[in-house]
């Protein structure tokens, strides 16, 4: 298979090219096809949610097994009608506050929604993405889209069109490059149904955003019960044990700014073997004997160390890195996602 690469300018939808590929792309949608996408969060890998074939093909073609359920995205409310049975009120008032955006809402689905996309769970993941490529296509393919990261299940989920070509190319059928996505990481992902509701994975939309808007909600604790490849269905999407992960072995570093680079420097002392790659953020000095370094951002801005998280680790990993050291941020804001992410990929020294 020949992977497609459309170049759409999100600032100008209107120009011949754009609404040339965005017609190719949702003509590919409708016949059962894989196209991936931009969305403000990570690349997704669509395909028509209401066909099973074609979300098969999402799975075979990132080799994700079929206990992980997908996110379904929508375009416009009305395309919920065909999705879900019931929308609670708190689900209402946070579609209202934060649609378009980062949050996923896990519903009760209806009939019309194949087994394979909520790996034959009553819930079905929805959310309204905050691009404008990914909510033209949507709009013009006429169905809801199932779109899981677009890259193999269990690496560095796809930032730039270009991650998702290293991991996809000849798999797929298109990509729309946009360049590279806002947030950087995936989105919150909310039951929204239980009392009190459950974050099942942390994302741009905070539980303090959610409690503000919705009332009481509280993070998913698993206690160590999921395994790497569970016997039953996940309840959620993101919830395997080993995600997001670059083929180096990835060590995660503790600490406050002002021990961090004692920290790094003592650990890569300790790896002389090793091609140590080091995630940097900004102010510190690299540690001697770093192999490579990737300047990651401001430590006090975790929305920057989000949005280059992914990249970061996938330029490591092409310079051949065998070890790769991260500092871990504080859980604030959206460093609780940056947090859920990097402790799902390594291990804390």
């Amino acid at each position: 298979m020949k992977t497609l690469r459309f170049v759409v300018d999100p600032a100008n939808l209107e120009s011949a090219e754009a609404k040339k590929a965005l017609k190719r792309a949702a003509q590919i949608l409708r016949a059962g096809g894989l196209v991936a996408l931009p969305t403000e969060t990570v690349y997704g890998l669509g395909a028509n949610a209401l066909d099973a074939a074609a979300v098969n093909c999402i799975f075979a073609a990132k080799e994700r097994p079929a206990w992980d359920p997908v996110i379904v995205h929508i375009a416009d409310e009305k395309m919920l009608d065909g999705l879900v049975r019931d929308v609670p009120e708190a689900a209402r008032k946070l579609m209202a506050a934060f649609w378009p955006g980062p949050l996923t809402l896990l519903l009760p689905r209806t009939p019309a929604v194949p087994d394979v996309v909520t790996a034959g769970r009553p819930l079905v993941g929805v959310r309204m993405p905050a691009h404008p490529v990914a909510l033209e296509v949507i709009r013009r393919a006429g169905v809801p889209v199932a779109a899981p990261s677009a890259n193999l299940f269990g690496h560095i989920s796809p930032t730039t069109a270009a991650h998702v070509l290293a991991d996809l190319d000849g798999r797929i059928d298109a990509v729309l490059d946009a360049g590279p996505t806002e947030h950087g990481v995936e989105s919150t992902v909310l039951d929204p149904c239980q009392t009190p509701m459950v974050i099942y994975r942390p994302g741009a939309v905070t539980s303090l955003q959610i409690r503000e808007i919705a009332g009481a909600v509280e993070i998913y604790r698993d206690n160590g019960a999921l395994q790497a490849r569970p016997r039953q269905a996940l309840p959620s999407p993101g919830l395997g044990l080993r995600h997001y992960a670059p083929r180096a072995r990835l060590l995660l570093i503790e600490g406050d700014l002002a021990e961090l680079a004692a920290r790094l420097e003592g650990a890569v002392q300790d790896l002389p073997e090793d091609q140590v790659g080091v995630m940097l953020p900004n102010g510190i000095h690299a540690p001697a004997g770093a192999a490579a370094v990737f300047a990651w951002g401001r430590w006090a801005a975790p929305e920057e160390l989000a949005r280059t998280l992914y990249a970061g680790l996938r330029r490591l990993d092409a310079a051949g890195c065998t070890v790769i050291l991260c500092p871990l941020p504080p859980a604030e804001g959206i460093g609780a996602a940056i947090r859920d992410r990097l402790l799902k990929a390594g291990k804390r020294e």
